[in-house]
């Protein structure tokens, strides 16, 4: 298998392309709707199309031309000023103790995020065009479009016509939320001989967690509501294969469990330390022989604040993809909220079915931990948190981490009644063999509220 570039010798920011060479049509703003996007050229990536095994590291042909033409592209939008703040400036630590809890201090991150338009005591939600969603996101946002090559080489052309005769696009884009407002742009009707005022969202208002931060967007002009199916989600393998990086990871978080667009959507981001929930002990559940003809390896997270269920290696991205799949569509089908962390370039899924907003709406979070305004998502419950108030940075410690993500979880009951659920949606059967034990015993170390630890890692 080998990398190409068609077309051009260099990777080139689709800032650089003379937009008056050719005219728009549209609605003038240069959007992903289907006004806009079938008549426009963007950027392509496209992947190998039948990757036949889940290669091991070793085996894996080395190559860093995707992550390094992503972050290229994502560095080009900060440099034009795209983005609400620069995040590689915001302070982050890694808290002392046995899993290593990351932390971040941005300030004001919250007052300048939209509310949420939706419910979120529902996980399934229909998508409503009238709410924000990423076909009003300018194609000055966009990095490039993701596609499947149809062959076992990737390669990447610095433009091409946008083909929606056959399929919607998917597109790579910076982390985009709406503004608090909307914005007008004035449209020309020229056959009407009159102007109107059409609302436009003031998009440009971008909140990355951290460098690198994009959106992954299956099919965008499909309108489809933020939900998992199997196609959707072995795009995200590949495009987690394709980065063929252990920094590199992508999230999924449902509706009711802190997903703010109700547009199916992947997160991801570039992160070079390990996360805690990498490093926490897993307990391997013995499946019965017809339950691993697919290859895929099913564990339990042990000694972690959240209860969740590991799934790696697979024949086949295919198989990975269709076992993780049909476990997060009978959790959305019966609605149970979830966040998903996609691991180690595609080849381990972290799952957590998750209550914090449930229990948010009892009033059973303390108060103490209402006031930090900290949404625990995929990044938080995998152990990177983002924490607003200064005060909650200087003190952070492991417990505190603990305490925060504990509240997440299921109960143990309850999560081996919907794990039991799970098994059966994706066909897998625990063997009544003796689950392998894994002694890894852990216990939240203690530290100061008001001092770094020796030897804690500050990132620049």
């Amino acid at each position: 298998m080998k990398l190409t570039i068609k077309r051009v010798p260099t990777v080139v920011s689709n800032y650089q392309e003379d937009a008056g060479e050719r005219p728009r049509g549209g609605c003038g703003r240069n959007c992903l709707g289907h006004c806009c996007l079938p008549v426009s050229e963007l950027p392509v990536y496209a992947f190998k199309a039948n990757p036949t095994k889940l290669l091991l590291q070793e085996d894996a042909v080395p190559t860093d031309f995707f992550i390094n033409l992503l972050l290229g592209q994502w560095e080009d939008r900060m440099t034009q000023g795209l983005f609400r703040y620069d995040v590689t400036a915001c302070e982050t630590k890694v808290i002392p103790g046995n899993l290593g809890f990351v932390a971040q201090l941005n300030e004001g991150r919250h007052l300048k995020k939209r509310p949420t338009e939706f419910r979120v005591d529902r996980v399934l939600q229909p998508f409503d065009s009238a709410k924000f969603n990423f076909t009003k996101v300018g194609q000055e946002e966009v990095l490039f479009q993701f596609e499947n090559s149809g062959s076992d080489d990737s390669y990447f052309l610095r433009s091409a016509a946008v083909s929606v005769a056959d399929r919607a696009p998917n597109v790579v884009a910076i982390n985009v939320h709406p503004g608090p407002v909307p914005i007008y742009l004035i449209s020309n009707l020229c056959t009407l001989g009159a102007k109107l005022l059409i609302p436009v969202f003031d998009i440009l208002k971008v909140s990355p967690i951290e460098y690198g931060h994009v959106l992954l967007i299956p099919r965008v002009l499909d309108h489809v509501p933020q939900r998992i199916d199997q196609e959707s989600f072995l795009l995200a393998l590949h495009m987690a294969a394709e980065a063929a990086s252990p920094y590199f990871r992508l999230g999924y978080n449902s509706l009711g469990a802190f997903a703010t667009i109700n547009h199916l959507h992947f997160q991801a981001y570039y992160l070079t330390v390990p996360f805690p929930v990498e490093k926490a002990a897993t307990q391997r559940i013995p499946l019965a022989e017809g339950g691993i003809k697919s290859g895929v390896k099913v564990s339990k997270l042990m000694n972690y604040p959240v209860r969740g269920l590991v799934f790696e290696e697979g024949n086949t991205l295919n198989d990975l993809a269709n076992v993780v799949s049909s476990a997060c569509i009978w959790l959305q089908d019966n609605n149970v909220p979830c966040n998903v962390l996609i691991s180690d370039s595609g080849r381990k899924i972290f799952l957590f079915p998750q209550c914090y907003a449930e229990k948010q709406a009892l009033g059973e979070v303390s108060q103490e931990l209402l006031d930090t305004q900290v949404n625990p998502a995929v990044w938080e419950i995998s152990g990177h948190i983002v924490l607003k108030r200064r005060d909650d940075y200087e003190e952070a410690s492991e417990a505190s981490a603990w305490r925060l993500l504990a509240e997440v979880s299921l109960s143990e009951a309850r999560f081996e009644e919907v794990k039991a659920y799970i098994f059966d949606a994706a066909c897998l059967v625990q063997s009544q063999a003796e689950e392998e034990t894994d002694e890894a015993i852990y216990a939240p170390v203690l530290v100061g509220p008001s001092a770094v630890g020796e030897g804690c890692l500050v990132i620049p």
